[in-house]
């Protein structure tokens, strides 16, 4: 059957007029060894920008799939940076070239906090899902998921020479882990409302958490050594709650519980913030001196940590003023004084340093400490603004200085206008305080001018002007060139919602919320102060009418003048002499949106109640009504010389139809908002959408033809793979109670990762009856046969073996997604998945790879493989086998190692010169000594 008509897709093309979304944090990064400070990463909806800050340009995009980024995390050696998602998913990206080659799956909802270790080897991720996983990046898979808050993980730590982790959640609980048993060893309870943010201080002893009200809590915390004798049973280390608040009594018997073994945790007191609502964002430098933590409003507060020496200093001098005055106390008194005592007090040792005053309210903030006391601070607003700052901690009132300001390429609030120049060039974006052109290939904005809040926009013909109709009534003419505002010209009374070109291009009509469509003609006039023309708009004409008008729109074949107005009806006139002539009611809720097909013949009009209806226009009937979105139909526009239109709607999507055949085509996904406005190009190439998560999307049309029952095809089976994935997933003997279950996910990809394996063994086992067959009939025979053809999929894959086939499709399985196949996999199929493992140890193939699946299969099979007398022989080769196959590698890896040392010493004393980090040491204590050397002669001098 041939394509009766040919229907052509849109492509999503890029994104733009967004600087940083607000649901993930901003990041300082380096780019290939760049100056430090210089990159910030954002995240932009799907997507990461870096940003050069000093040039204010847009480096490297890192580009993600279709949830949206919650947070961004570098990694200590700067090379890499953790990307975690909306739908639980966490990415690894290269920042030498943007790729990502590693991705995690555990979580059941948006990732809320990512950590890397201080080596980089270990990632720790919280979710909204409350639970806590911990990734091995280097083996790429789950080592264990920690479960035991109830609420919205805020906050994650590694300690840098424990194996500990402390988290913090809405729940009001700071929790301990111990990580070599998996457990939670101790509950802090001392908030009274959610833990928003927390902090590491002073080598690790001291714990700064940020809550619902204005006060920091400063908790420290004392490492308790076990010291056994070796030998001598360790003792269990048990779960236990304790309150950690002032009161003494709550915590009497604390030093004895079991928790005291690791560490114990007492409360040395609160900062005081100046804001009065909660911690949004709490965060330290590399190196734990400089605190910086803000609340819902534009003030960043500043803490410095002390020193001890600068602590000690400021105690010295405190006793000494102490002194002073007790001994001016006794000369007045005449009686012997008591030596005084000062008491060292949190106040004296973490002051506040100053405050930074932004120019909106702060969503993240980040911290970089640089050499010579420098602080650089990177601010992300909430109006889709980056700000940087730099200040002088070592002066003793430091300024924060402003360096740098991110806001040319992206709207403070939502674009509410959008419109295309005739020649397909310019984009026209207008909000609530400005108005940017965009060149549509390049995406960079050529002009940015002031403007009242716009509702509605076009391109005078010739392109050199644009008018905006704004929220006061007002419109304003621009003049492109010089990016200046010509003129203001009052036009009504109420908001302007709708401007439309007239079809002879020689005016243009207005409809507004004070009941009246006016029209307009273009005139040039003579400017009083350049004595040049300029253009400039002439009232002729007003139709007064009953209801606020929302939309209005010319007939091409300037005959007709349709009126949205607030009644829920559309209302038609005759262009020259506004005589009515139909009017369309049908909608139960008013229409927001329409417009008229090229030929004159059909009208669609879009409503707040979700649907979309086609109308005639010789006699006003009803063509069809469609149910177009799952909330209100924001806009609606037919493509160019075509009976298709698209559709824009709160539900977050753009639709195109088809307005004879009354049929669903396409929809455009990819906003993670309301959409509010889009505009096609004259040709009919391009769309620009625009949505309430601030950015701007280009989509293009290509020339893949979409053949609506292959597209409705897609449509089921992405709805199958999705409910696939969210069935219950499968459980793990042993796991089901407790803190510590796997870390993996059932997921899309592991369900046909499961499928490919089993594929791969039935095909193993086919091909192994069929040599079975063949060797008996050739004994039958008495002599040698021709053997069977191969399976084609074995021949396409270069004639491999059928059980290197089976090791060939798991070696495919993603490193994070091979347990959870392996879960999914029914037990028929293990036996024989078993005899393979022992075949391939035997042979020396991937045996850690092999010895993986094997002890993951032994642990969740271990009852019914225990009970199953055929496999003990099985199981007892794997046992011998796997002992000495593993011995072996570990010993050709101890060769390796000892000999690549062995060499290293070679070339050390034969070349006189320094490997890696023993180099990069001695080279700093040198610098040390040489500049204790310059001080000594300086005080000399």
């Amino acid at each position: 059957m041939g394509l009766t008509k040919q229907y052509l897709r849109y492509a999503a093309s890029a994104v733009f007029g967004v600087i940083g979304s607000q649901k993930a944090n901003i990041a300082y990064v380096t780019l290939r060894g760049g100056e430090k400070g210089r990159y910030v990463a954002v995240a932009a909806c799907e997507q990461v920008f870096i940003w050069d800050v000093r040039k204010g340009e847009k480096v490297l995009i890192l580009q993600g799939q279709k949830h949206e980024v919650t947070f961004l995390c570098p990694s200590p050696d700067g090379i890499h940076i953790a990307v975690g998602y909306e739908d639980g998913a966490v990415r690894i990206f290269s920042l030498l070239n943007g790729e990502s080659n590693v991705s995690f799956n555990g979580h059941k909802s948006a990732v809320s906090v990512i950590r890397y270790d201080k080596l980089g080897a270990r990632l720790v991720t919280g979710s909204k899902d409350t639970d806590v996983i911990v990734w091995d990046i280097i083996n790429e898979c789950g080592l264990y998921r920690l479960r035991g808050h109830k609420d919205v993980i805020s906050e994650a730590l590694f300690l840098k020479d424990k194996n500990l982790l402390v988290t913090s959640s809405k729940d009001s609980f700071v929790k301990w882990w111990d990580l070599d048993t998996q457990h939670c060893f101790k509950t802090m309870v001392g908030h009274r409302s959610e833990v928003w943010g927390m902090a590491l201080l002073n080598q690790e002893n001291r714990l700064l958490t940020g809550s619902a009200d204005s006060e920091l809590r400063a908790w420290d915390i004392n490492y308790l050594e076990e010291e056994k004798a070796e030998g001598e049973p360790k003792v269990k280390k048990g779960k236990s709650l304790l309150d950690d608040d002032d009161d003494e009594d709550d915590e009497e018997g604390a030093d004895e519980s079991l928790e005291e073994r690791i560490l114990s945790c007492k409360k040395a007191g609160s900062i005081l913030r100046e804001a009065r609502d909660r911690v949004v964002s709490l965060t330290a430098d590399a190196k734990a001196r400089v605190i910086a933590c803000h609340g819902n409003d534009s003030v960043l507060e500043l803490f410095t940590v002390l020193s001890e020496e600068e602590v000690q200093k400021k105690m010295t001098k405190k006793l000494k003023k102490a002194k002073k005055k007790a001994a001016k106390a006794q000369e007045d008194a005449g009686e012997e004084a008591a030596e005084p005592v000062v008491e060292r007090m949190l106040k004296d040792e973490i002051i506040r340093l100053t405050n930074i005053k932004a120019s909106a309210k702060i969503r993240w903030a980040e911290c970089l400490s640089c050499a010579g006391g420098e602080l650089k601070v990177a601010l992300l607003l909430q109006n889709n603004t980056i700000e940087t700052y730099s200040l002088k901690t070592s002066d003793k009132t430091p300024a924060a200085n402003k360096t740098a300001r991110l806001t040319l390429g992206g709207h403070r609030t939502d674009v509410r206008t959008l419109a295309f120049s005739s020649d397909n060039l310019a984009v026209l974006s207008a909000s609530g305080d400005t108005v940017k052109i965009w060149n549509r290939s390049t995406l960079q904005v050529i002009r940015t001018m002031a403007c009242e809040y716009a509702l509605c926009s076009l391109f005078v013909p010739g392109d050199r002007q644009i008018i905006l109709g704004t929220k006061s009534g007002k419109l304003q003419i621009f003049e492109l060139a010089s990016g200046s505002l010509l003129e203001t010209v009052d036009a009504h009374d109420g908001a302007v919602w709708s401007l439309c070109l007239a079809p002879d291009q020689r005016g243009i009509v207005t409809g507004s919320a004070d009941k009246t469509v006016r029209f307009w003609d273009f005139e040039l006039i003579k400017d009083e102060g350049t004595g040049q023309k300029r253009l400039t708009v002439k009232h002729t004409r007003t139709l007064q009418l009953e209801e606020d008008v929302l939309c209005v729109k010319f007939s091409p074949d300037h005959r007709l003048l349709a009126v949205s107005l607030l009644d829920c009806t559309v209302k038609i006139f005759y262009t020259d002499t506004l005589k009515f002539f139909l009017s369309l009611y049908g909608h139960k809720l008013p229409v927001l949106c329409l417009d008229i097909s090229h030929d004159s013949t059909i009208i669609a009009t879009g409503s707040a109640d979700r649907n979309v209806k086609i109308w005639g226009l010789d006699f006003g009937d009803c063509h069809r009504s469609m149910f177009a979105h799952d909330d209100s139909v924001m806009f609606l526009q037919f493509v160019p010389k075509t009976h298709l239109f698209y559709t824009a709607g709160k539900d977050k999507k753009i639709k195109q139809w088809d307005a004879d055949k009354f049929e669903h085509i396409q929809t455009l996904e990819g906003h993670h908002r309301e959409v509010w406005c889009l505009t096609i190009s004259p040709n009919g190439d391009h769309i620009v959408s625009s949505s309430h998560d601030k950015s701007l999307r280009l989509w293009e049309r290509t020339r893949e033809p979409i053949i609506l029952e292959e597209e409705r095809e897609m449509e089921r089976e992405a709805e199958f793979e999705e409910s696939l994935a969210k069935g219950d997933a499968p459980v793990v003997p042993g796991e089901t109670e407790g803190e510590a279950a796997p870390a993996g996910k059932k997921t899309v990809e592991t369900v046909k990762a499961a499928e490919r394996i089993m594929e791969a063994l039935e095909l193993y086992k086919e091909e192994t009856r069929k040599m079975e067959e063949h060797r008996y009939a050739c004994a039958n025979a008495g002599k040698e046969l021709p053997p069977p053809k191969p399976n084609p999929v074995l021949v396409a894959y270069g004639n491999v073996s059928p059980s290197r086939h089976v090791l060939d499709v798991i070696k495919k399985v993603r490193s994070s997604e091979l347990e959870v196949s392996l879960l999914v996999l029914p037990f028929p199929y293990i036996p024989e998945l078993l005899r393979l493992f022992s075949s391939y140890i035997k042979e020396g193939l991937e045996v850690e790879l092999v010895c993986r699946c094997l002890f993951f299969l032994l642990k969740i099979h271990f009852g019914q493989i225990s009970s199953n007398q055929m496999l003990l022989s099985v199981i007892d080769e794997l046992r011998t086998n796997t002992l000495s196959k593993v011995r072996e590698i570990r010993d050709v890896m101890g060769f390796n190692s000892a000999a690549l040392q062995f060499l290293q010493r070679e070339i050390e004393s034969k070349e006189d010169v320094m490997f890696f980090a023993e180099a990069t040491g001695q080279l700093k204590d040198k610098k040390k000594r040489r500049r204790k050397r310059e001080r000594a002669i300086l005080t000399i001098a």
